[in-house]
């Protein structure tokens, strides 16, 4: 069984948010008491945290889907859902959090630093919060907004001050154990170290860590081997160690032959980090210091082979350290010269910057969407895609008219009908909202103004019910006063004739004819 774990793919979901509620506060003497649903609470979200005590990522090979609590639904008299626990995942010191695709999320370094890999989703809001002065009593509450989805790939890159390198069976593992207190497994067959082993060396008033990289051969950079699987562990090391064997017995190796090969196979890796972009702003891995041990001088044809190269390799730079496990001679100067070459990289090393927070607000006139024009086997649709387009979807309960005319209306306050004429899209082109399986299909018709809709009022109401044709009191008193200055002005006219004398008389008017009487009608006839 695996104990020690150091590249694991994560499935990592947030929390749903709550769905928000639809009520009507109902209370005795109070027959209209107006929305109270509550809002949903909010997911949680799932955090990678650097802790100290976390040492591997095998937890997360054996357990890896991960999901964070889900908000609870909003209730009635305004009492809001609770909120979801986020869920920390722990993870060792020097840990990469990665895409499928590759793509760098975050380098975690130092105790406490965190990335959101899954963020929580948004709860829905409740009818009470949706009321407005002309929509007063909402009957539809959003949906809580369901949580990101996403699989992660975590490296895990030992952070150690000095990096032992070399081919199989050199010895490393054997160095790890003289000059520390780890007790790896030591074998005398290849790759016996199939997972980086850790020592702290103490030298003096130094201490430093050592990290034992499994043997490399020709072609590592490349993947043969174990050559991928843990030359990550030598990027944030400050001091190269090549371990090289003096007493190998396979034909056409020598210790300048090996180092060589050990050398060319770190500049192929080194190229290859340099287009990642993630050496961080530290040394590159080819500039950093280097050391050479000639290993296994207890063999008498090993110690006769270290003097005659050790000629060669000083005089390339470097510094030669003749040493044996087995006897331990030359285990002390070496100690303390890489505590010498690792304290001087240490204080070469700049000063760690405070993570900046950067704001990123967005443009004023920035419509948040984009209508694009595409084409499958069914023919032409357009899709629309957008943060808040494809939220206000995900939030609709499309059992609920009144909740499609919100929606309706919120998309058409945003300018999608008018990005989709802009578009060349006309009634009955289908309209996709979101991508893939979760988008939002429909066959697109046009708001037509016409009718009612003319007057410009808000959906479901009518200006026309609102006009009021009663007159006021200002109103009927100034028709009252208008009706008695005309009766006045009728009472004086005649008053005015009559003391003038002004009479007609009757006899003067022409005589009228009566009708005949019904009865006389008939005796005529008769």
């Amino acid at each position: 069984m695996a104990t020690f774990v150091d590249r694991v793919v994560l499935h990592a979901q947030g929390g749903n948010g709550g769905n928000g509620c639809a009520s009507v506060h109902r209370e005795k003497f109070k027959p209209l008491g107006g929305p109270d649903g509550g809002n949903g609470g909010d997911g949680g979200s799932v955090i990678v945290r650097v802790d100290p005590q976390t040492t591997t990522l095998l937890e997360y090979h054996h357990s890896p889907h991960r999901r964070a609590t889900s908000g609870t639904q909003g209730m009635g008299d305004h009492r809001a859902g609770s909120t979801g626990g986020d869920l920390v995942l722990t993870v060792p010191d020097g840990t990469v959090v990665r895409t499928r695709d590759g793509e760098v999320l975050a380098d975690l370094v130092g105790s406490g630093a965190e990335v959101v890999v899954a963020a929580g989703g948004r709860g829905g809001l409740g009818n009470a919060a949706l009321a407005s002065q002309r929509r007063k009593a909402p009957g539809f509450a959003l949906l809580g907004e369901p949580g990101d989805e996403q699989d992660v790939v975590l490296e895990l890159k030992t952070i150690a001050d000095v990096a032992l390198v070399g081919y199989p069976s050199a010895g490393k593992s054997s160095l790890v154990a003289s000059i520390s207190a780890a007790r790896p497994k030591i074998a005398d067959y290849p790759f016996t170290t199939l997972v980086p082993n850790l020592g702290v060396v103490q030298a003096g008033e130094t201490r430093y860590t050592v990290a034992d990289v499994p043997g490399l051969i020709p072609g590592a950079s490349e993947g043969k081997g174990l050559g991928l699987e843990f030359l990550r562990h030598i990027e944030r090391c400050a001091v190269l160690v090549h371990v090289l064997d003096c007493a190998t017995l396979e034909p056409g190796r020598d210790p300048v032959s090996d180092l060589d090969t050990i050398e060319s196979e770190l500049a192929a890796y080194a190229g290859a980090l340099d287009e990642d972009g993630v050496e961080g702003g530290r040394v590159p891995l080819m500039d950093r210091p280097r050391v050479v041990v000639l290993n296994k001088i207890d063999v008498p044809e090993a110690r006769e082979l270290a003097e005659f190269v050790r000629a060669d390799l000083e005089d390339r730079g470097l510094r030669v350290f003749e040493i044996s496990t087995a006897s331990h001679e030359g285990l002390r100067p070496l100690t303390f010269a890489l505590a010498e070459v690792v304290t001087a990289a240490r204080a070469a090393a700049p000063e760690p910057e405070a993570a900046r927070i950067v704001l990123r607000p967005k443009a004023v006139d920035e419509a948040g969407f984009t209508v694009t024009e595409k084409r499958d086997a069914d023919g032409v649709y357009y899709e629309v895609r957008g943060t808040k387009p494809e939220r206000w979807v995900r939030q609709t309960d499309f059992n609920n008219d009144e909740a499609v005319g919100y929606l309706a209306d919120r998309l058409a306050r945003l300018g999608v009908e008018e990005k989709l004429f802009a578009t060349g899209a006309v009634a009955g082109d289908e309209v996709r909202i979101g991508a893939g399986v979760g988008a939002v299909v429909f066959d697109w018709e046009p708001t037509l103004l016409t009718g009612s809709e003319l007057l410009g009022g808000p959906r479901g109401t009518d200006l026309r019910l609102e006009e009021n044709l009663r007159p006021s009191r200002k109103e009927k008193r100034r028709e009252h006063h208008d009706r008695m200055d005309a009766k006045a002005e009728a009472r004086a006219e005649l008053w005015h004739e009559r003391e003038s004398g002004h009479w007609s008389d009757p006899a003067d008017e022409p005589a009228k004819e009566k009708p005949a009487r019904r009865g006389a009608a008939s005796d005529d006839r008769a």
